[in-house]
C-alpha cells in the first residue's frame, strides 16, 4: 500500500488525525451513495479512517486506534463489532458506485476492462472468492463471497458473484474475465459466451479435450507439444473454445488458456495481467492489513471487514491518482 497521508488528508478534510480522514471519506460515501444512511457512513467512514491510521485488520489494534470518546479500549471493540454484524451494511450495495466509477474511467480511456477473480484463504475455517478490475499494474477489489470452506468455491457462488457485478459494467465496453485453473471450467467458458465476454481462463491439465484428432486431456495435448488448439469441446458439457499453451521451461506446469479468439504466443501470454490481483491479496492479508489475524468466525462479519479493507484500499490508490495528477513527477510531467 503505497500512499501519503499527507496527500490524503490535504484531499479529505483538515489535519486533524483519524477524524479529518474519516470526513473526507464520509463524503465521498455521501457523493457515491446519496442514499446510505449517516449513522451507517460515519461509522464505516471512521473505521475505514482507523484502518488506514494503524494499518491493521486486528480488532483490538482498531480499537486501540479508534478516535472515540471512550478512554477504555474494551469499550471500543463492541462498537466496532457491532459495525461489522449490522445486517443493514451491504457490502455489494456500498461497493457497486465505486467500481462503476473506476470502471467508468477505464472505458472512457479507451481501455478493455479486465475482471479478475480469483480465491485466496482467509484463515482455517474461510475462503474469500474475490472479484477485482485490473488498474494499472494492479487490482482494486470489486465484488466478494465468503464461504466456510476448505476447497475451491463453486460455480454456483461464482455465477452469483458476477451477477451482481454485471449492472457495474458500462454499456458497450470490452470485457475480459480471467480466472486461475481451478474456475476454468466450461460452465464459466460458457457464462462468458452468453455474456459476449472475452475470456483467458486457466485450464488444469486433467480436462477431457475433444477435437478433429479425438479425445485427450489438456495435459496430454500440451505435453505433445502443441500450443494452439482452435474449436475445442471440453469435457461432457462440450464447451466450444480456442486453447492457447506456454510451457516455459524451469515451470512445472503448463498454461493451457481458453480464449475465444485465434490462439497465438502473444493472446496467451495476455493471462499474465491475472497476477495483478496478488499483490492487492497481499495488502489484505501479511503484507498489509494482515486479515488471517482476525479471530472472527462469521462469514457475514468477514464480509463486511474486507468491505473497510476495500474502501481503505480505493481511497489509498484514489488519494495516490489524485497526488500525481495535483503534484506530477518530472517524468510525469512529459509523457
Amino acid at each position: 500500500m503505497c500512499f501519503e497521508e499527507s496527500a490524503l488528508q490535504e484531499r479529505t478534510g483538515p489535519k486533524d488525525g483519524v477524524k479529518g480522514i474519516a470526513s473526507g471519506i464520509s463524503g465521498e460515501l455521501q457523493r457515491l451513495l446519496p442514499r446510505q444512511r449517516k449513522t451507517q457512513r460515519a461509522n464505516l467512514s471512521l473505521l475505514v479512517a482507523t484502518m488506514l491510521d494503524v494499518r491493521s485488520a486486528n480488532l483490538m489494534d482498531l480499537a486501540a486506534g479508534l478516535p472515540r470518546n471512550v478512554d477504555r479500549i474494551d469499550m471500543r471493540y463492541p462498537w466496532i463489532a457491532r459495525v461489522l454484524m449490522n445486517p443493514l451494511i451491504d457490502p455489494d450495495e456500498v461497493m457497486a458506485p465505486f467500481g462503476r466509477e473506476v470502471m467508468s474511467r477505464l472505458a472512457s480511456d479507451g481501455q478493455p476492462i479486465v475482471l479478475i477473480m480469483d480465491q485466496s484463504k482467509l484463515n482455517d475455517r474461510h475462503q474469500v472468492l474475490m472479484l477485482a478490475v485490473r488498474q494499472g499494474e494492479r487490482a482494486l477489489p470489486l465484488l466478494w463471497r465468503v464461504e466456510e470452506t476448505q476447497g475451491a468455491i463453486g460455480f454456483t457462488v461464482q455465477l452469483k458473484l458476477l451477477e451482481a457485478a454485471a449492472p457495474m459494467l458500462p454499456d458497450g465496453a470490452d470485457i475480459c474475465l480471467m480466472a486461475d485453473r481451478f474456475y476454468g471450467t466450461a460452465d464459466l467458458i460458457g457464462l462468458c459466451q452468453e455474456k459476449n465476454w472475452d475470456d483467458r481462463l486457466r485450464l488444469k491439465v486433467n480436462i477431457v479435450v475433444r477435437d478433429g484428432k479425438g479425445r485427450a486431456t489438456t495435459g496430454q495435448r500440451a505435453g505433445a507439444g502443441q500450443f494452439a488448439l482452435e474449436n475445442v469441446q471440453l469435457t461432457a458439457r462440450k464447451a466450444t473454445t480456442n486453447l492457447g499453451i506456454i510451457h516455459d521451461p524451469g515451470h512445472a506446469e503448463p498454461w493451457i488458456i481458453a480464449m475465444p479468439s485465434k490462439p497465438g504466443y502473444l493472446r496467451t501470454l495476455d493471462y499474465s495481467a491475472r497476477w495483478a490481483i496478488e499483490p492487492m491479496f497481499s495488502d489484505f492479508k501479511s503484507r498489509g492489513f494482515g486479515v488471517e489475524d482476525t479471530q472472527i468466525q462469521y462469514p457475514d462479519r468477514l464480509a463486511r471487514l474486507l468491505l473497510v479493507m476495500a474502501l481503505a484500499l480505493h481511497v489509498a490508490v484514489s488519494t495516490g491518482r489524485h497526488d500525481a495528477e495535483t503534484y506530477p513527477t518530472p517524468a510525469e510531467k512529459n509523457t
